[in-house]
């Protein structure tokens, strides 16, 4: 897969060489790593998917680990990062000042991060910590999606903001040089929203900081404040590589593919993913008035967040965990009702769920995968049971995704070949059904094995000559 194209264009004002850079920073950081040759991510030629360099498709399955480097001791981020790593998890997003007393509460060292609050007297004890958390999870085949800073800290209307464009680029020079030659993505924002050219004036020099001290070598994006868009920001920012939304944590039936799609309307073409969904365990709308913190999101929200999100076309998707963002834990003050300890909740059965979905996606070659709303010819098309399809552009393969086991029809005449197989997916088990093998094609209703809340299947329709095999465990 070339590197020329849409990325270089995009990135005519950074630092030269920055294609190259993401080939030639394997020595070092991660010589001895298995994950090494594959270190580094970029933006797929067609500009909708990321790729590894030799061309690998990546599938971006993040967990949102916020406090890991500000509350976790190296015991336990190995317990956590060996934890996301089994579950198949290829992201664990972090923050380096974090949220919670991130510049005023010491990590379990002893050690803040910086001197006096000041981004240009970063302590070196704090970042030898994060080092090796970050070197942990590369040992692990985990991408580190890293926050510089958690957005308050930029927020100049806000009591704790401390940057400025100037020492927000010498910030973003340390780390960029840093972290040159780590296997990570720089996030910026920080679940905050730019208002004015002040603020923006900041968040683009600490974009232009980590540019210079990392060489260019690590795709950019920016996590924005929820409900949110990334393009509603930042989209014609050159020094940003693909979108990310937060569609948060309101309602169980907001069908968060409408981010991707608003994206996907765009131009250039960027690859979009949600960033921040609706997190297991959390009060449902906990910013309204009068929110039941007992009525809390469960596995099929955050499953249907996910299947809704990836066939409306995003380039991979983040699962979140109300306990585990937080890394909560007995006697701490708990944030948003946070009541079961860490390393409890990362086994959450969601968490199980989404190593499922990216079974399911890397058993066909997904980054063919476009969003295709035609197909579905009858069915619901709107709430809590809205029927989403995607299809491989040459036609070989569909995902229908319908959330409550819900009865719709499609249009089969849009995939090739004469013979058309159909298999159900059970996206809470992982097991694949093959019912039928159609010799027809024309428009075929399906009613799904069961239906309800938490029914949620996918329809898998597939050429047969295309010789794909089941996805996960084959049912007898």
């Amino acid at each position: 897969m070339a590197r020329q194209g849409i990325r270089d264009v995009r990135r005519s004002a950074r630092p030269a060489g920055r294609a190259a850079a993401a080939l030639t920073v394997v020595v070092g950081w991660l010589a001895s790593s298995a994950s090494a040759p594959a270190q580094g991510l970029l933006v797929g030629d067609d500009g909708r998917h990321l790729a590894r360099p030799a061309g690998t498709p990546f599938f971006w399955l993040g967990d949102t680990a916020w406090e890991l480097f500000h509350r976790l001791d190296l015991d336990e981020a190995r317990r956590y990062l060996d934890d996301r790593a089994s579950k198949d998890f290829t992201v664990v997003q972090a923050v380096v000042l974090a949220e919670l007393g991130g510049l005023d509460v010491p990590n379990p060292n002893g050690d803040l991060p910086l001197e006096d609050r000041d981004p240009s007297r970063p302590v070196d004890a704090y970042f030898e910590h994060v080092d090796v958390i970050v070197r942990l999870a590369n040992d692990r085949g985990l991408v580190v999606g890293m926050l510089p800073t958690w957005g308050k800290y930029w927020k100049l209307d806000l009591p704790d903001s401390i940057f400025t464009p100037e020492n927000a680029r010498s910030f973003g020079r340390f780390l960029g040089a840093r972290y040159r030659e780590a296997d990570l993505v720089w996030i910026l924002g920080g679940d905050n929203t730019i208002e004015g050219p002040e603020e923006r004036a900041i968040v683009d020099a600490m974009a232009a900081g980590l540019a210079e001290g990392d060489g260019g070598a690590h795709l950019m994006t920016y996590h924005p404040r929820g409900p949110g868009r990334s393009s509603d920001l930042v989209h014609g920012a050159d020094w940003l590589d693909f979108h990310m939304y937060q569609s948060s944590h309101a309602s169980r039936e907001l069908d968060n593919g409408l981010f991707a799609e608003h994206d996907r309307a765009l131009e250039p073409a960027r690859p979009t993913l949600d960033g921040e969904p609706r997190y297991e365990a959390i009060p449902v709308g906990f910013y309204f008035r009068n929110a039941d913190p007992l009525d809390r999101f469960d596995a099929f929200d955050v499953r249907r967040a996910a299947y809704w999100s990836l066939l409306a076309g995003a380039a991979g998707h983040t699962y979140g965990n109300n306990n585990v963002w937080q890394m909560w834990v007995p006697g701490r003050d708990p944030v948003l009702h946070a009541d079961i300890p860490w390393w409890e909740a990362i086994d959450h059965p969601g968490a199980f769920q989404m190593r499922l979905v990216r079974r399911l996606f890397e058993s066909r070659p997904f980054e063919k995968l476009e969003p295709d709303p035609a197909m579905i010819v009858g069915g619901p098309t709107s709430g809590g049971a809205k029927v989403r399809a995607a299809r491989a552009r040459d036609g070989s393969f569909a995902f229908i995704y319908s959330p409550m086991g819900e009865p719709f029809a499609v249009d089969d005449t849009r995939l090739s070949g004469r013979r058309i197989k159909q298999i159900w997916y059970d996206p809470r088990y992982g097991v694949a059904h093959h019912f039928h093998t159609a010799t027809t094609s024309a428009f075929q209703g399906f009613t799904p094995p069961s239906s309800g809340p938490g029914h949620d299947w996918v329809l898998i329709l597939e050429d047969e000559t295309a010789g794909f095999s089941l996805p996960g465990r084959s049912a007898p």
